[in-house]
């Protein structure tokens, strides 16, 4: 009997000790919220719009499929824009609203520089640089038929020349064509020896006669047909000219470097024009060529 009992008692100690399960730590229970429902997470692919054309690219070929009909177009829309700049100062001059020497001074200026705002609608390559060159290269052609008496104009002889001579146009006028042509196809849009050039030549050269005749009291000692207002006003012009320029050929990525050491250097080669500019020897020679030949030979050192 008192076997059975603890045999019995074993056995139910035994199934009680089965039955038992310890409870789970509280760090290891996950609650969840009932109103929380899992859904399963998808992954949609978002296309990348697609690449942008660059403003350069945007602008240097107007048909990226053919870029020699874009370059000829580009040279049509510069040809028209020079005409009527030319056209616009002959009316100037015919009319009588300024002088004739101010009239001739800012056909210089405002010519050169009117056609370098053109040089983005052209491609970067050769091919860009020569149908642009172009434009400029039949105004050369222009000088010497109108200087040799092949056809008239007089409106165009009058605000190019010094004294309404048509053979004037034989020297200065196409020294000045020959220098920019020159500069736009030997060095073209990205290298800033060839703003160097234009800026000076029209920029810097157009307003140190503007300023010497209006402020030009003091006269250079080795120079008596020059002033110091004059020299003074060329070198901040083309200099100005030459950074504005830079910062425009910048922005259409043509420059790669427009920090202070590139403007460092246009300081220096504006500087240099126009002490050349102020020597007798300018006047001897013809500062539309010194001028360019200074800034290209300068611009090749620095640069």
């Amino acid at each position: 009997m008192t076997a059975t009992k603890s045999i019995s008692s074993l056995l139910l100690v035994d199934s009680s000790s089965s039955c038992f399960v310890p409870p789970v730590p509280r760090f290891l229970t996950l609650r969840i919220a009932p109103t929380t429902t899992l859904r399963p997470t998808t992954t949609t692919l978002r296309r990348s719009p697609p690449p942008q054309r660059s403003l350069p690219s945007a602008l240097a070929v107007m048909f990226p499929d053919n870029s020699v009909l874009s370059d000829v177009c580009a040279s049509g829309i510069t040809s028209v824009v020079a005409v009527s700049c030319l056209g616009f100062w002959g009316e100037i001059g015919k009319r009588g609203i300024f002088e004739q020497k101010l009239i001739r001074k800012l056909v210089h200026i405002n010519i050169g520089l009117v056609f370098m705002l053109c040089w983005p609608l052209f491609s970067s390559g050769p091919q860009g640089a020569l149908f642009a060159s172009l434009v400029p290269g039949l105004n050369i052609l222009r000088m010497l038929l109108l200087g040799l008496g092949v056809y008239q104009d007089e409106g165009t002889i009058k605000s190019m020349s010094r004294h309404g001579d048509r053979r004037e146009l034989l020297k200065g006028p196409l020294y000045y064509a020959l220098s920019i042509t020159s500069a736009c196809f030997f060095y073209w849009k990205t290298s800033p020896i060839a703003i160097a050039v234009i800026c000076n030549l029209c920029a810097g050269d157009g307003m140190a006669d503007i300023v010497g005749r209006r402020l030009g009291t003091e006269k250079l000692p080795y120079n008596r047909n020059k002033s110091v207002a004059g020299s003074i006003g060329m070198a901040i012009a083309g200099f100005l000219a030459s950074v504005g320029y830079m910062y425009y050929f910048a922005s259409f990525g043509y420059m790669e470097n427009s920090g202070w050491d590139l403007i460092l250097r246009f300081l220096i080669i504006s500087i240099a024009s126009a002490l050349i500019e102020s020597l007798p020897i300018s006047t001897d020679i013809d500062d539309n060529l010194t001028i360019p030949l200074t800034s290209a030979l300068v611009g090749t050192l620095l640069f």
